[in-house]
């Protein structure tokens, strides 16, 4: 039950009282609405005016119980309301300084700033690959919302520097703006980028002219969601099927495969061996897309079974998490680097 539906009973309670004690006296006393008023409202709040017509021993005993009534039910239920308020407060106070020491903890997390349409779709993606995560926003009932599921979010503005430090931004790998105005998501990302010159930033942007906007105040990538929209409109009408593989690796099906990096770490078992040698799909049951190897800039598509694995080197992998965790410990990869070093597919 709600704070809202306690004082709904307490009103409705206290209403019965009131009506209760102008019907009795109405009629013991033989007196008018505002007489019979007046003497309920002076013996429930026990204050002891005059009477206005002479107490018969009915209408004594009526007092009596009334007095009791209402001393009984109407207190008990405003100690309760009151309880329940003070309860509420503090477990929200208690949930506050939890979420915010367990955000203290965080290290190379992930900031998603407004959880709106787009947010939401980029938290669900985020929980998908079990990774650390702080949503900011300014609705207070949406991080209510979030707070009861578990999510660590922060009630505040992102475009603030407090907010941001909140949330941990030095300590963080990315951070997306996904805010309703593109004013908003420019001023964010300006000040997440004078407060972590490393992280890589990726913003949505609304108006056509506003990529350029994000890019010269610091973010890596900018997304137009209605452009994506609509390509993707287009493509499943002219090529589904290639539509169709591509919900599977963007999570967008019922299906658990994932688009992951991989990095040759130091001391790794499969160092300095090639790909045929490594046999990571008869091992691992994944698919090695692209390779990028530590000394060259562009990504190697398809690559060669004789290319050989070196230490910096990444590989670009299809297939589930489990899969994906395989081949890490296979690397030494902790997956913990900068977000920086990784590498995506344009």
């Amino acid at each position: 039950m709600t704070s809202k539906d306690r004082v709904a009973i307490f009103v409705f309670i206290l209403i019965a009282i009131v009506l209760f004690g102008v019907l009795g006296y109405g009629l013991l006393l033989d007196v008018g609405f505002i007489d019979a008023l007046y003497m309920t409202i002076i013996t429930i709040s026990t204050v002891g005016y005059t009477e206005v017509a002479a107490m018969t021993p009915e209408a004594k005993l009526f007092s009596i119980i009334l007095i009791v009534i209402s001393l009984g039910t109407v207190g008990y239920a405003f100690t309760r309301i009151v309880s329940s308020l003070m309860e509420g407060d503090i477990r929200k106070a208690i949930r506050r300084r939890m979420m915010e020491r367990k955000i203290s903890d965080y290290n190379n997390h992930y900031i998603l700033c407004g959880a709106g349409e787009t947010g939401w779709h980029a938290m669900k993606r985020f929980q998908k690959s079990d990774v650390n995560l702080v949503v900011i926003d300014k609705d207070e009932q949406v991080v209510a919302e979030l707070l009861e599921e578990g999510v660590s979010a922060i009630l505040g503005d992102a475009t603030m520097d407090e907010t941001l430090i909140k949330a941990g931004i030095e300590r963080a790998n990315g951070l997306i703006c996904s805010l309703s105005k593109d004013a908003d998501n420019v001023f964010t990302v300006l000040t997440a980028r004078e407060l972590n010159n490393k992280l890589y930033i990726v913003s949505r942007a609304i108006d056509k002219g506003s990529h350029q906007k994000l890019i010269r105040a610091g973010a890596n990538n900018t997304i137009s969601p209605d452009e994506i929209g609509g390509s993707r409109m287009a493509a499943l009408m002219l090529r589904p099927n290639v539509i169709s593989f591509l919900d599977i690796i963007t999570h967008a099906g019922e299906v658990v495969l994932d688009l992951e990096d991989v990095v040759i770490c130091e001391n790794s078992p499969i160092m300095n061996q090639s790909l045929r040698e490594v046999r990571i799909p008869e091992k691992t049951g994944l698919i090695v897309l692209a390779i990028n190897k530590k000394n060259r800039k562009k990504l190697q598509f398809n690559p060669n079974s004789d290319e050989l694995l070196e230490i910096g080197d990444t590989m670009i992998v299809l297939g589930t998490q489990e899969q994906i965790k395989t081949l890490r410990r296979l690397a030494c990869d902790r997956g913990d680097r900068s977000h920086e070093k990784k590498h995506q597919l344009e």
